[in-house]
């Protein structure tokens, strides 16, 4: 099993930027491919960023493709997402989630989640 602790979220002004990190526990943590997830108000929680166990392999939503870059230190159990250009529209609650299988996407395909951080950019 793995814990999750998201940190890092907070106020931005529009243009600016943002790192978040996910602090995990759990020996097998590099075991587990990482994503990023995102819920603003009355929206779902959607697909940001995934990483695969060593780090080698990573996949963005077209939404934050070329602004975000996902990345990982097994030795530190930590996956970060560091976030440029930040805009309006990613006004939400970050989450980070894990699961032993790369590649996946969809929010009920991971099996664990942290407890989420707040991102909210301002115009």
């Amino acid at each position: 099993q793995v814990q999750l602790v998201e940190s890092g979220g907070g106020l931005v002004q529009a243009g600016g930027s943002l790192r978040l990190s996910c602090a995990a526990s759990g020996r097998t943590f590099s075991s587990y491919a990482v994503a990023w997830f995102r819920q603003a108000p009355g929206k779902e929680r959607e697909f940001v960023a995934a990483i695969s166990w060593g780090g080698s392999s990573t996949r963005y939503a077209d939404s934050v493709k070329g602004r975000f870059t996902i990345s990982r230190d097994n030795a530190k159990r930590t996956v970060s997402l560091q976030m440029n250009s930040l805009k309006p529209e990613d006004t939400a609650v970050y989450y980070c989630a894990a699961d032993p299988i790369w590649g996946k996407m969809r929010r009920d395909e991971y099996g664990y989640w942290g407890q989420g951080t707040q991102v909210t950019v301002s115009s």
